[in-house]
């Protein structure tokens, strides 16, 4: 009896992205992970300093939230050409393969990497603001709350788009057929 390997894995894992259940759960834990590190900095440590801003929780706040930007600033400078030049390729390549070939792999990647690049763009925009106007304290702590509100509120769209697509490819998939 001659073992078919791909045959056995197509059989125990559905390959179709949007009936399988690890991709939702996939989703899930990427936007509660983005949403909960605002800037590289753990939202609880945010809100340590808020309650308690005459304590070291500030400076620490300040500290991390200093090193953390300056590593974005510095990569954006460094590499930000590079970047930008490798992820618009790749998201081109993505596009094409989700909605010219209708790839249902490429569809799924596309739903969880686009809106990470949006978040991207609106991290270095939060870092060179808090950059440029050297915010520190209460003006620092009222910018990340923003920045983690407009995280969430893009993860709440984000999701609600890929739900929506989703449903309408499990509604429209012919089952047996990739």
């Amino acid at each position: 009896m001659v073992v078919d390997w791909y045959e056995t894995v197509f059989e125990v894992i559905d390959m179709r992205s949007f009936s399988n259940l690890w991709y939702w759960i996939a989703l899930a834990v990427l936007w509660s992970s983005v949403s909960h590190w605002v800037l590289g900095v753990p939202f609880d440590m945010i809100v340590r300093a808020r309650r308690n801003p005459d304590t070291d929780a500030m400076q620490d706040l300040n500290d991390l939230v200093r090193v953390n930007k300056n590593r974005i600033l510095y990569i954006a400078e460094t590499a930000g050409s590079w970047i930008m030049v490798f992820g618009s390729a790749t998201m081109t390549v993505l596009v094409l393969m989700s909605f010219m070939y209708d790839v249902e792999f490429a569809q799924a990647t596309f739903l969880l990497v686009a809106p990470m690049c949006i978040l991207a763009l609106l991290s270095l925009g939060t870092a060179r603001v808090i950059d440029a106007a050297d915010l520190q304290g209460e003006a620092l702590i009222k910018r990340l709350m923003r920045h983690r509100f407009i995280t969430q509120l893009l993860g709440v769209i984000s999701i609600f788009i890929t739900a929506m697509f989703g449903m309408f490819k499990n509604l429209y998939v012919v089952p047996g057929v990739f």
